[in-house]
């Protein structure tokens, strides 16, 4: 569908936790009414309607990825798969009905349960503002082969999280910087450096409006079933112990996340 520059630069100051909603529906409506180019008076138009019938909208819950398989050189994973079972788990949760029942008032965008996933750390689908982020991650691997001292691992590394040690094995990884991008073994023309494990990193509490929050990083990196099952415990914790609507940061205090950390131990 062929967009007009002043359409698209509407849709892109629609707030962006609706945006994707918005712009599908502007699509659909235009193809519905035989359009192929989409003017501003569009978007306006549905907008408008959008926003009216907002609570129609609202499904209790929101998961959102990245770019996915044909927008993202950067993948650490390829969690595609990953998406459509945490969409299962939400569905299953029937939060819709919950927020019915707790929420007083009309329901909101912002009172939905939200989960999002980055096949990489430089997190675009913003996991570090939701109620849980998930971030891919690919631990490097030092083989036996030899290094030649290149440097290009360490070129590569935008967190310094390499260096050529003197003695000892080579190359070393500070564990406490890297965060599991996976670029260091794709330029390694040697071998020395190898994809190790593919699993998550996880993150939970975040949020923004009055009161923004980060999310704070479980330790360790997880297998796809941990995080659905991080996923449900989580969403049990919300249901009981959300009694009006709270957002899940609202209610997860440190010894609540400690609890969750305690429960799931990390693959790596």
């Amino acid at each position: 569908m062929d967009w007009s520059k002043e359409a698209e630069n509407a849709v892109k100051k629609v707030p962006f936790f609706v945006r994707k909603r918005v712009r599908a529906k502007v699509e659909k409506e235009a193809r519905e009414a035989g359009k192929r180019r989409i003017s501003l008076a569009d978007v306006k138009t549905t907008q408008a309607r959008f926003l009216k019938r907002m609570s129609s909208e609202i499904k209790g819950y929101q998961v959102d990825a990245c770019f996915g398989p044909g927008g993202c050189p950067n993948r650490a994973v390829i969690g595609d798969g990953l998406v459509e079972q945490i969409e299962k788990v939400l569905k299953q949760a029937d939060l819709l009905e919950f927020l019915k029942k707790k929420v007083q008032g009309e329901l909101k965008f912002h009172h939905e349960f939200r989960v999002t996933l980055s096949d990489c750390p430089n997190a675009c689908s913003q996991p570090q503002i939701k109620d849980i982020g998930i971030i891919g991650a690919c631990a490097p691997m030092i083989t036996g082969e030899e290094c030649t001292r290149c440097e290009a691992c360490v070129d590569a590394c935008k967190e310094d999280a390499i260096f050529l040690a003197t003695e000892g094995p080579c190359p070393q990884i500070d564990d406490a910087r890297c965060l599991y991008c996976g670029q260091c073994m794709q330029v390694c023309p040697t071998g020395t450096l190898v994809e190790g494990i593919k699993a998550f990193r996880v993150q939970l509490g975040g949020k923004l409006g009055r009161h923004p929050r980060l999310a704070r990083e479980m330790p360790g990196i997880y297998s796809e079933q941990q995080v659905l099952d991080i996923i449900n415990h989580c969403i049990e914790f919300y249901k009981a112990n959300s009694q009006h609507g709270e957002r899940f940061s609202q209610i997860l205090k440190t010894d609540d996340f400690n609890e969750i950390v305690k429960r799931h131990p990390p693959i790596g």
